[in-house]
């Protein structure tokens, strides 16, 4: 049996993983323990929804047999041994962080806490889980750590597109310099304490039941409530939106492929360390993308097909923090694992409207009724 441990397991990503690891997972054969916060950055509710959708899935597959849920965070280092002491995982996906790159600039503790005490507490128990052989001599500890960084790390790199071998020590947001943060710790680990990682660079996931801070999310929330939408960098800016399920399987197939372990010619160890973008390649300026999301809800049902939109719109300067373009080459990616994300922003923006449609507007509907 593989045993995963999954953190920020009810988070977007994480969810949409565990919910993917469970169907595609043969009973008996894989257990899966996801552990979660729940903080309130956004609506919990949503994040109870995603949890009870795992707990279905998991109840179908194993009787819930494959899936355990810990409510608590990787900044209780108490808890985070706890965890790799009891289950013991063969893989761990750190997926568990405070996003955001505005809510950065004005709410430092909170990154500092989860994605710099956090990713430590699970770096140091990932390094100890090689003394905690089994008494049957199973046990042999972490075998891969993947973990989630970002591509915000590029910073306001001019080189497009951003590729793994670029320089990414400007970053310009708090954010950005935790994620960056992580790799250099994860490669440091994975020097001294020859631990196979990976890290991964998403760029500007969305999806059903995504980050209701996300643009795609939030512009939708509020042209409902009649409210305009701020479009930034009067519009031109670019973003490489990925469509969750592109993700997850990127996340799937790293995870069962770890950095090889192997020494170099002065005979010390190679750090097994591995980075990568999951991106779609292909940037889309805000305003086409903003004009495809509006098509999509109108014919979702979302918002009637008279809705006056360029009434609702608003044009206005760059915020701090954030960059004109985010732009992936995936080619180590597609070298290493044949996989190269492809679903296009209208079909990802369907699937949403749909969601929202099910799960925001069906539910006030009934209520008027």
């Amino acid at each position: 049996m593989q045993k995963i441990l999954v953190t920020g397991a009810v988070g977007f990503i994480g969810a949409n993983l565990v919910l993917s690891l469970l169907k595609r997972g043969k009973p008996g054969m894989v257990r899966i323990v996801g552990l979660d916060s729940l903080n309130d950055y956004y609506d919990v509710a949503l994040k109870q929804y995603r949890l009870k959708e795992i707990e279905k899935v998991a109840g179908e597959v194993s009787g819930g047999l494959a899936w355990t849920f810990i409510h608590d965070s990787i900044a209780d280092k108490a808890t985070v041994d706890s965890v790799f002491r009891e289950y013991q995982p063969d893989i761990v996906v750190n997926l568990a962080a405070q996003a955001g790159v505005r809510y950065s600039i004005t709410n430092p503790d909170a990154y500092i806490e989860s994605n710099l005490v956090g990713f430590y507490n699970i770096l140091e128990a990932c390094r100890h889980s090689y003394d905690g052989i089994s008494p049957d001599g199973s046990y042999q500890g972490v075998q891969h750590l993947v973990y989630a960084s970002s591509s915000s790390v590029y910073g306001a790199n001019k080189k497009v597109p951003y590729s793994i071998g670029d320089q990414v020590d400007n970053p310009i947001s708090l954010y950005a310099a935790t994620k960056k943060s992580n790799e250099l710790l994860a490669y440091a680990y994975s020097k001294l304490y020859d631990i196979p990682s990976t890290g991964l660079r998403f760029f500007t996931v969305y999806g059903p039941a995504g980050r209701p801070d996300m643009a795609y999310f939030s512009f939708t929330d509020k042209l409902l409530r009649g409210e305009k939408i701020k479009i930034f960098n009067y519009g031109n800016c670019e973003r490489d939106f990925t469509y969750i399920d592109d993700i997850v399987e990127g996340i799937a197939r790293v995870m069962q492929k770890p950095p090889e372990r192997s020494m170099g010619e002065d005979g010390l160890p190679i750090p097994p360390y591995a980075l990568y973008n999951i991106g779609n390649s292909h940037p889309e300026n805000l305003l086409e993308f903003v004009d495809i999301l509006q098509q999509e809800l109108v014919r979702a049902g979302v918002l009637p097909a008279d809705f006056d939109f360029e009434a609702h719109k608003e044009l206005v300067p760059m915020q701090p923090g954030d960059v004109p373009v985010t732009y992936a080459d995936t080619s180590a990616l597609e070298r290493d694992f044949g996989f190269k994300p492809r679903t296009s922003l209208r079909e990802g923006l369907r699937r949403f409207a749909e969601w929202y449609k099910g799960f925001y507007c069906t539910e006030k509907e009934q209520q008027k009724e």
